[in-house]
């Protein structure tokens, strides 16, 4: 059931469904980055509502409280502010995949905090997650330059900790990396767009223990081999 939270329709995995606020009032001068920050968080409002082609650039500058060419002094056209979008949450996302491998040194552990990582951000971004990640804009060369360094950057951080911990080649590190990156974006995918009965805890439970037991039977090189 949808609730509403501060003029904004969400239902039960946090979606942006409606906005149901009025236009902001004219904002005074803010600094540059402050400025910069706000126009985003009201284009992804409108992005998320709309739809990229719908939305427009008259009402983004309308809903944000400033003139159009206000608007324009940061971002040159919609798809510039699209992208910068776009930039931002991969960020998040590959900042998040790091904070999970850097928060415990035990790997099991650090499986179900990266699985946990993807399952958050879809719960948490709903409409939002399906904008950026499930884009009708995915043709366009710039945007899918920044959805595949997501999956990129990503596999690079497990990888890394991957080779480390079994001693195996860089190539061979690199494709199991890959391959648990697109076992939690997935996976997590799939339970946002079914609106799956499992909870977000035993969905992240499940898909963590099902990569457990594959990367797990990888030793350490110092470990004897466990069959």
């Amino acid at each position: 059931m949808a609730a509403a939270r501060g003029g904004l329709v969400t239902d039960r995995y946090d979606r942006r469904v409606t906005d149901t606020s009025t236009a902001r009032p004219r904002s005074g001068r803010l600094p540059r980055s402050a400025r910069k920050a706000q126009l985003l968080e009201v284009a992804l409002e409108v992005f998320v509502e709309q739809g990229y082609h719908a939305a427009s650039m008259d009402e983004i500058a309308e809903r944000a409280g400033v003139s159009k060419p206000v608007l324009y002094q940061h971002f040159p056209g919609k798809l510039d502010l699209y992208l910068a979008l776009l930039e931002s949450s991969c960020d998040t996302v590959v900042a998040g995949v790091r904070e999970a491998l850097a928060s415990t040194t035990d790997n099991r552990r650090r499986v179900r905090a990266t699985i946990e990582l993807w399952y958050d951000y879809v719960a948490g971004q709903g409409a939002a997650f399906r904008l950026v990640f499930e884009s009708d804009l995915t043709n366009d060369p710039a945007v899918r330059a920044q959805l595949d360094r997501v999956t990129a950057e990503s596999a690079a951080a497990i990888a890394e900790v991957i080779g480390e911990d079994t001693g195996l080649a860089e190539d061979a590190a690199h494709l199991l990396a890959v391959g648990l990156v697109g076992l939690g974006h997935v996976s997590a995918r799939n339970w946002l767009d079914t609106r799956s009965s499992v909870s977000r805890e035993d969905a992240v439970q499940l898909i963590a223990g099902l990569a457990w037991r594959g990367i797990g039977g990888f030793p350490k090189p110092s470990s004897p081999d466990p069959t």
